[in-house]
């Protein structure tokens, strides 16, 4: 059993992992990217069958085992259990949903995205380097791929019999050819890497023991705030002991109840996967829609919905951060000085009203009045006259911002 070493993190420990960082052989490309960052990272491993016997290693040592890690390739089996305490939008949905005009297609990554930010789902993912992925997500009955092959990228939901194609090899002004978002954790071992990246002096960072995680002898990193007042309550991180890969990445709330975030594997092999894993040919009578082919349909009409967007985006005073650590929360103020419209107004449907108001509270404060919006991770103040705070910090800290930022 390892040793409950702690390291009082001061930056140190962190600019280990940042200095070390490889480039990110797991990030996928767009198409992936997105739907990776919700799911691989995001999975718990149920082998949990015993605490293995390990040497003995410091926070500080595990840190940079982590970092040094350069697994290249993978297969293996996930689980995706993810519960923020986000009320099921149901017929609601559209009433927030913008207009997207039956352009996009089912076989998109970004149209698979909604259904995984809820409840528990399996995986199947393979990796070979940087351009090779698969990421299968398995439903009952069904099964939605993703597939990046080089330049490649194919989309596939079984249940539509719909196919998407991109290309990843991104040049700037082409059509249908993008790049992979920049800071998108897409594997347990990128988000344990976000984690420590933010560590600093209000974080404690210990070894807590060892697990079996998916029949693989791991560390576990313990990562907990030491200040009160926000919502997560500490994250783990099970670090594979011999390759140095995290396995299993857990984010508990401080409230309690079960975890917010269960990520890890059931099954990982480091082999080669087979390279049949990578090929897709879309099958005989699936409708293929290209990239290219739904921003042609978006038009000029998309082009002059961002202008006006960004043009609106001017008129914000900028972001002004609150406090440290843990307890940061972010200050925004809404173009105009809008809150939220007043009960009967007509500015808003009846339904999404009576929505907003089920899911906030109203609080009062030395800065005015206004309303809480919650979930067990991510809190947002919004003030009658228009501001926003907001934070992974309970009700009472956002309202101590708030006064504080009178």
């Amino acid at each position: 059993m390892a040793p409950n070493d702690s390291a009082e993190t001061n930056g140190q420990a962190t600019g280990t992992v940042v200095g070390r960082r490889k480039a990110a052989r797991y990030i996928v490309p767009f198409a992936v990217a997105g739907v990776a960052a919700a799911t691989i990272g995001l999975v718990p491993a149920l082998a949990d069958s015993g605490d293995p016997e390990l040497p003995d290693i410091t926070a500080q040592e595990l840190i940079e085992k982590i970092a040094a890690s350069d697994e290249e390739q993978l297969s293996g089996t996930l689980k995706v259990s993810t519960d923020l305490g986000i009320p099921a939008l149901g017929g609601l949905a559209g009433s927030f949903a913008p207009e997207t005009g039956g352009s996009e297609s089912s076989a998109s990554p970004d149209a698979q995205l909604m259904e995984l930010a809820s409840g528990t789902h399996t995986l199947r993912v393979a990796v070979d380097g940087p351009d090779k992925q698969r990421l299968s997500i398995l439903g009952e009955g069904s099964e939605y791929s993703v597939v990046h092959n080089g330049d490649d990228v194919w989309g596939y939901d079984s249940e539509s019999n719909e196919v998407y194609h991109a290309r990843s090899d991104a040049q700037p002004g082409k059509t249908g050819e993008r790049k992979a978002p920049k800071g998108v954790p897409a594997t347990p071992k990128e988000l344990a890497e976000e984690a420590l990246a933010a560590a600093g002096d209000t974080t404690s960072v210990t070894v807590d023991g060892t697990a079996q995680v998916a029949g693989r002898d791991a560390y576990k990193l313990l990562i907990k705030p030491k200040q009160s007042g926000s919502t997560i309550g500490s994250v783990t991180v099970a670090v594979d002991a011999s390759t140095g890969v995290p396995l299993k990445f857990t984010l508990a709330p401080s409230s309690g109840g079960k975890a917010a975030v269960d990520a890890g594997f059931t099954k990982v092999d480091f082999a080669k996967p087979a390279a049949s894993s990578f090929s897709f040919t879309p099958p005989k009578g699936a409708k293929v829609t290209e990239a290219d082919e739904l921003e042609d349909e978006a038009g000029k009409g998309a082009a002059d919905k961002a202008h006006k967007e960004l043009g609106a985006l001017e008129d914000f005073k900028g972001l002004n951060v609150i406090g440290e650590g843990w307890n940061a929360v972010a200050e925004i103020e809404i173009p105009g000085g809008a809150g939220l419209p007043a009960q009967g107004s007509g500015d808003v449907p009846a339904q999404a009203q009576q929505f907003l108001d089920a899911l906030g509270d109203k609080v009062t404060g030395d800065f005015g009045s206004g309303t809480v919006f919650k979930t067990r991770l991510v809190n947002a103040l919004l003030t009658d006259d228009g501001k926003v705070y907001v934070g992974a910090v309970t009700q009472d800290t956002l309202v101590k911002a708030a006064d504080t930022a009178k």
